[in-house]
């Protein structure tokens, strides 16, 4: 698998550099800013000799200058000018040596400040390749360059995880794709090799078969809007997209001969009202299949509770295992517990979708198994202020 198939990025837009104009490295900057501030500190330094020393000593004439008889120069009285004739070569050559200790001194500490940065910049050189399960995990002290290389790590895991994920989706998505179509073309054959075969039976499970791959290609598409969170903000009253969910199920429930009873004050939210609907859809739609074979019962119920809108749906059923519960939000896993054996069989993306739409809408989702049979989802939604006139 390639680079680009791992991770979904290109790895070559991601290493090709703009088109700059080369400039100075940043070790080199940081050098020549080194070795700056020190031959000024030293500058800094002859300039307050000169000020506050030298220039009050008096510039005699060289009389003042003589020799002893063994050849020892004897300075009766200070003199400016000679001071300066000997201090200067001295303190030119000293310049020098800061200069060479600045620059040398310089890129050798630059060198170690930027060592950090070096090490960032080879993860994510090997990330880019499309490497994602390299870490820095950089040692040594909680500084700036510290964090930072936490940070980079933090975020290469939550991508690794976000590109594992989808990976997994999409081979399960292809899978299940490729089920339907194989299944058509199965029944094609049929047709086309034997025309003598009852056509009114193979046009039904035709159609069934292409039922279900329009509502897999409908789900996968609106878990991807979702995902996005491209949609418009409105007003949302969670107790009459509950009755709006019952009542367009009520037909299937009748079918199955399980109750559906709508109960609770209202919810306001905002957030997309196709989106929130499709989850009371989903959740409404799973607990009524997901029961007892008759005599069943499902119970939606919203209101308000700390702050948050809730909307609860709750069904009787089999027992769910509490082992379970965790992947029954998870793409394409239906659970043995919950894998219906008619023609409706599901698309396995039901709750993958409401998580995904409650995850979009800031909410919460809560599962859990019901003592008796059956299962609790709880969804909380963000509170908002109802507009006037949502009821009538």
């Amino acid at each position: 698998m390639t680079a680009r198939a791992r991770t979904g990025i290109d790895p070559v837009h991601l290493a090709a550099p703009m088109n700059r104009r080369p400039g100075l490295s940043a070790r080199l900057k940081l050098t020549i800013s080194y070795a700056g501030f020190l031959l000024l500190a030293g500058a800094l330094l002859l300039a307050v000799v000169w000020v506050f020393l030298l220039r009050y000593v008096p510039d005699r004439d060289p009389g003042s200058i003589r020799k002893d008889h063994a050849g020892v120069i004897i300075i009766v009285s200070a003199n400016r000018t000679e001071i300066l004739r000997t201090f200067a070569p001295a303190a030119a050559a000293a310049m020098v040596f800061v200069l060479l200790f600045g620059l040398l001194g310089g890129w050798i500490l630059a060198g170690r400040m930027l060592a950090p940065l070096t090490q960032i910049a080879d993860a994510a050189r090997t990330a880019a390749s499309g490497s994602l399960s390299h870490r820095i995990r950089m040692q040594g002290p909680n500084d700036e360059f510290r964090e930072l290389a936490d940070v980079f790590d933090t975020m290469l895991g939550q991508l690794q995880s976000h590109v594992t994920e989808r990976e997994r989706f999409a081979a399960n998505a292809s899978h299940e794709l490729r089920t339907p179509l194989a299944i058509s073309q199965a029944l094609l054959d049929v047709a086309r090799s034997d025309p003598a075969r009852d056509q009114g039976e193979l046009i039904e499970r035709l159609h069934n078969v292409n039922t279900r791959a329009i509502d897999l290609t409908e789900a996968l598409l609106l878990l991807s809007r979702s995902d996005r969170r491209t949609f418009a903000h409105e007003p949302v009253d969670l107790s009459l997209v509950a009755e709006e969910a019952a009542e367009t199920l009520l037909p299937l429930a009748e079918q199955r001969q399980v109750a559906l009873d709508v109960t609770g004050e209202t919810a306001p939210t905002v957030g997309s009202a196709a989106l929130v609907l499709r989850m009371a859809m989903n959740l409404v739609q799973n607990a009524i299949v997901h029961n007892l074979p008759s005599g069943g019962t499902v119970t939606v119920h919203t209101g308000s509770r700390h702050g948050a809108s809730v909307l609860r749906v709750e069904n009787t059923g089999p027992r769910v295992p509490p082992e379970l519960v965790p992947t029954l939000t998870e793409p394409f896993q239906r659970g043995t517990q919950r894998v219906r054996a008619d023609e409706h069989a599901g698309v396995g993306l039901g709750l993958a979708i409401v998580q995904s739409i409650v995850r979009a809408h800031a909410g919460t989702l809560d599962l859990a198994p019901r003592p008796a049979g059956g299962l609790l989802v709880t969804i909380s939604l963000p509170q908002a202020v109802p507009a006037s006139g949502d009821r009538g």
